[in-house]
Formats: C-alpha cells, sequence, structure tokens
C-alpha cells in the first residue's frame, strides 16, 4: 500500500525542481510512497533532468501549460497513495516530513488540509503559511492597506492549530477527501485555487490545520514571477472566487471590484519581480566537508575569505551545542553568507540552521548545494527570482 503521493507541477525551475526532488526523495525513505511530476511544457530541459536523476519518478509531460489545477488534478488522479502532498517545485522540505504529518494527522477526525511552517531562502517566516479567509470586508481592508485580517495572525507562528486557508506550496492532505471536494477548480489558471480549495474544505465540514514543528523552506520568488500577468491572473482568480461563493455580497462586490482595478493599476506601474542584484560578500562560511568544493567556493568569491565549518551528517554533539559553535565562528569571522552542502548536512538540519539564526542575524544570506550537484541554489528576498551559481569542478 502506498501512503504517500506527492505531486509537484514545475515550469522552468530545472535546478529549483532538482533541490526539491532530493529532498523528497530523502523524506519518502522513512515512509511508502511515490512523487509525481507534472510538468507544464517546460522549455529548460526539466523532463530530462528528472529522467536522468530520478528515474523512479512518474513523470507527466504536457505539451501545452494547462496550469496549476489542471496540472495538480492531473497528477492526483494517478496518484495511488492514500494520502497526497501538494508540493511547490522550489521547496525544500526536512527528512522527517512524513513520519511527522502522518503522526500529526492520524487521530484528527474531519481532517481537511495541513501545512508546515514555511520560510523563504533567507530564513524568514512566510505569514501566508496560515491565512483567514478572505471574505470581501477582509480583501477591501487589505487591498487598501487598512488591515492584516488577511493572515492568521490569531495563530502564532510557534503555535499549531485549525486556521481556514492553506498555501498551494504545501498541502497536505487525504486524496479521498481532495477528490470529495471536487480538487482544485479547474478555472483558476494559477494563483487563487488554494484558498478555493481551503474554503472548499471548510464548507465540506472538514477542518484545516496549521502545523509549525513541521519547517520547510519556499523560495517562492522562483515560481511566481511577479509580472503584469501574474497580476492580471491573480485579480481574475478574486474575481471568480467572490462570484463563486459569495453572491449574497452582490451590493458590496462593487467595491471589491473597484479595489481590485485600482490595485491592479497601480501595479501596472510598480517594479515587477527581477532577478536579486550581485551582492558584494567579504566572508564566507562554507557548512560541509567536501574539499573539492571548498576549493571551487574560493574560486566562485575570489575576492572574499571562505571560511570552513566542517561537518558531517552524523552529528554526536546535540543541536544547542552545534549553533552554539556555529554562531561563534559566524561572530568570530564576521560572516555574511553560509553555504550549506548537502552532501553532508541533513536538509532538516539546513533548514534549522535557515531558520534559526534568522533571529540572531537579519542580514545573513543563504545557499544550498544539493548533493551530488555542480550548483548553488538561494533566494534572499521572497519577491525576487532566486539565483543559481554554476561550481567549477574540473
Amino acid at each position: 500500500m502506498v501512503q504517500v503521493s506527492v505531486v509537484i507541477v514545475s515550469y522552468n525551475v530545472r535546478p529549483f525542481l532538482f533541490l526539491c526532488l532530493q529532498s523528497v526523495t530523502k523524506a519518502l525513505k522513512s515512509v511508502t510512497g511515490e512523487i509525481i511530476v507534472v510538468d507544464n511544457a517546460s522549455t529548460d530541459d526539466s523532463c530530462a533532468m528528472v529522467k536522468k536523476h530520478f528515474p523512479e519518478v512518474k513523470l507527466v509531460e504536457n505539451t501545452d501549460n494547462v496550469g496549476f489545477s489542471k496540472a495538480n488534478n492531473q497528477g492526483v488522479e494517478l496518484a495511488q497513495g492514500t494520502y497526497v502532498l501538494i508540493l511547490n517545485p522550489d521547496t525544500v522540505i526536512p527528512e522527517n516530513t512524513f513520519v511527522s504529518l502522518l503522526d500529526f494527522t492520524q487521530h484528527k477526525s474531519d481532517l481537511g488540509a495541513v501545512t508546515a511552517a514555511l520560510y523563504d531562502g533567507s530564513g524568514m517566516f512566510l505569514p501566508e503559511s496560515k491565512r483567514n479567509v478572505p471574505y470581501p470586508a477582509v480583501a477591501l481592508k487589505k487591498l487598501l492597506g487598512m488591515g492584516s485580517s488577511y493572515y492568521a495572525l490569531q495563530l502564532q507562528e510557534d503555535e499549531t492549530g485549525e486556521i481556514e486557508v492553506l498555501v498551494g506550496a504545501f498541502m497536505f492532505l487525504k486524496k479521498e477527501v481532495y477528490q470529495d471536494v471536487g480538487g482544485f477548480d479547474e478555472r483558476y489558471f494559477m494563483y487563487g485555487e488554494d484558498i478555493d480549495l481551503s474554503y472548499a474544505l471548510i464548507q465540506n465540514g472538514y477542518k484545516n490545520y496549521y502545523y509549525h514543528k513541521l519547517r520547510a523552506i519556499h523560495f517562492k520568488g522562483e515560481s511566481t514571477v511577479k509580472d503584469q500577468k501574474y497580476f492580471n491572473n491573480f485579480y481574475e482568480a478574486m474575481q471568480l472566487f467572490y462570484a463563486k461563493y459569495f453572491k449574497r455580497f452582490r451590493y458590496f462586490k462593487p467595491l471589491v471590484d473597484a479595489a481590485l482595478s485600482m490595485k491592479k493599476s497601480v501595479h501596472r506601474w510598480q517594479t515587477e519581480t527581477t532577478k536579486e542584484p550581485a551582492k558584494e560578500l567579504e566572508h564566507i562560511l562554507y557548512v560541509g566537508s567536501e574539499n573539492k568544493i571548498y576549493e571551487a567556493l574560493i574560486q566562485l568569491y575570489a575576492k572574499a575569505n571562505v571560511h570552513v565549518y566542517p561537518v558531517c551528517e552524523t552529528r554526536t554533539i546535540s543541536r544547542y551545542d552545534d549553533m552554539a559553535r556555529l554562531r561563534s565562528i559566524i561572530d568570530d569571522k564576521s560572516i555574511e553568507h553560509l553555504v550549506f552542502d548537502a552532501q553532508n548536512n541533513s536538509y532538516e538540519q539546513i533548514i534549522y540552521y535557515m531558520t534559526a539564526l534568522k533571529r540572531y542575524y537579519s542580514d545573513l544570506s543563504y545557499d544550498i548545494r544539493p548533493a551530488q550537484s555542480r550548483f548553488l541554489i538561494g533566494s534572499n528576498d521572497k519577491n525576487t527570482i532566486g539565483h543559481v551559481s554554476e561550481l567549477d569542478l574540473n
């Protein structure tokens, strides 16, 4: 029996998909599971990469970009697992993901969907991990910058509990429940479908949860290029959501429509999502034990001092002591940037470092080197496209 099916919809994010699949593959070692990648007609060699490096993955190669909703429905239809995890390709999950989720959900009655605490590439918590239903009044206030009730602030970042709306980057639920509510509404091409599905679950008597003990990285900006097309899709999705569920608010709708239109016009003149500007670094810390990678980093960062914090995946010291030692080096060497090597660090440990260090150092930036790879991946801001740095290992 397959316990978990992981469904990943991908479009032109080859390096990030590689990292995601590597973390998911490790996490599935503790349960019986499968990975289904639905590719929406990528042109960046993503499918060839999956076939070469992850031959066990079930790959669906769409000839057209059918959108996030339809592609996920395709994946779930093929899924054989009792549970499905809807996962973005620009995420990194820890090795204990499925053991933790199955333990959390086994005694939950009327279980809808569960999401993790998501953090961006800088280790910053993403408040959209837990949201409230954007009722027309709430949405209007958000659009006008008059309130924060869009996010579930009644539940703290480090507190587990019921929420209304989950983010589509990480949604864990039973396949039969997903199908019971009709899955993602395919009228949403991209954006808004997670709000719709979350609300459909609630309307059908299910309960959604935010599970703070499980942390994952969501680079976010990589799969969400915020150009004018993005804003068109987003605002059309919001209008569809209100037309579908809030017909009784027909007198309020013109106000929301006006606010949506106004916000859309403002965004047309605002800066679009761009690539991150190059950052001049002076002190870099390599958290790993691969001498060849260390030498490649010295070449990559020719103007910086590259220091080493040697580690092995099988640690014998406590996490508290490990963090204390790491902070001591960061302080002593004035470290600005850390490179985590997944060859020597578990993804659980990397995620812990990135999120915990944020409490002490707001300006630290990070890269991750996937195991057995020749590149680094990072993103310093949720609103910018991340970066991929090639390593010269010749």
